[in-house]
């Protein structure tokens, strides 16, 4: 289907020379979280039981690293000066950039599958599964991400960034759904019980939010989900 929502042009767009301090340090926190979420079991543990030790050592290490990479200019958002200032230009995507959006790929569309198979699994058995879901299923899934990554086949991920205008509205979309999802998934998580009548209510709040939020992000109506393009606004007959 072809796109109807608003654009954005580069032309319009202000150009930005450096990065603040400011603006760098609020990017840290973004791939704090990314990577702190990478070993799946152990997120999910956190989530059913609570903060345990080895939540604490690798959020430890999460943040020495995340720290030096930001410090080093070697985080998305952290560098001194912005990597792309043309948004169609063909360009080398950065191994960090690579990396770090791959592993943010994976925590985007990692836990929602997870949790949706998880949310049918209970709809149609009226068991729940996650623990089990989340042990096995987690590291081949995450496996694929990662493969689909290395050989650049996913937005944000590829070796050039000439399509950087229209991936970054992929990506931004993505987040915005599953961020919301999830958040209101865990708030009737703790809400409802674990009866079968719940769980359809659980996979209709987060499955139709899912779907609200990226009929919307396709239509260019959240922060950063418009395509950006070169040139300038054109009537034509």
């Amino acid at each position: 289907m072809p796109y109807c929502g608003k654009l954005e042009y580069a032309h319009a767009r202000p150009m930005r020379q450096r990065n603040t301090r400011l603006y760098r340090l609020a990017h840290w926190p973004i791939w704090i979280w990314v990577f702190f979420l990478a070993p799946g079991p152990l997120t999910f543990s956190l989530f059913a039981r609570g903060f345990s030790r080895a939540n604490a050592t690798w959020l430890a290490i999460v943040l020495v690293v995340t720290g030096i990479a930001a410090l080093r200019g070697s985080l998305p958002g952290a560098e001194p000066a912005p990597y792309i200032l043309r948004f169609d230009e063909d360009k080398p995507n950065p191994l960090y950039r690579r990396v770090c959006y791959t592993f943010a790929w994976n925590a985007v569309l990692s836990f929602a599958l997870l949790n949706l198979a998880g949310l049918l699994v209970a709809v149609i058995t009226g068991t729940w599964y996650m623990k089990q879901i989340y042990s096995y299923a987690y590291a081949p899934l995450c496996s694929v991400i990662l493969l689909l990554g290395a050989r650049g086949l996913l937005p944000r991920v590829r070796p050039s960034t000439k399509g950087e205008g229209t991936e970054r509205r992929y990506f931004y979309g993505s987040v915005w759904a599953v961020v919301v999802a999830q958040a209101l998934l865990l708030m009737v998580w703790k809400t409802l019980p674990a009866t079968r009548a719940a769980a359809c209510i659980k996979l209709a709040v987060f499955a139709g939010t899912l779907l609200l939020m990226g009929l919307a992000a396709r239509r260019g109506a959240l922060p950063r989900t418009r395509p950006i393009v070169p040139g300038e606004s054109m009537v034509a007959d």
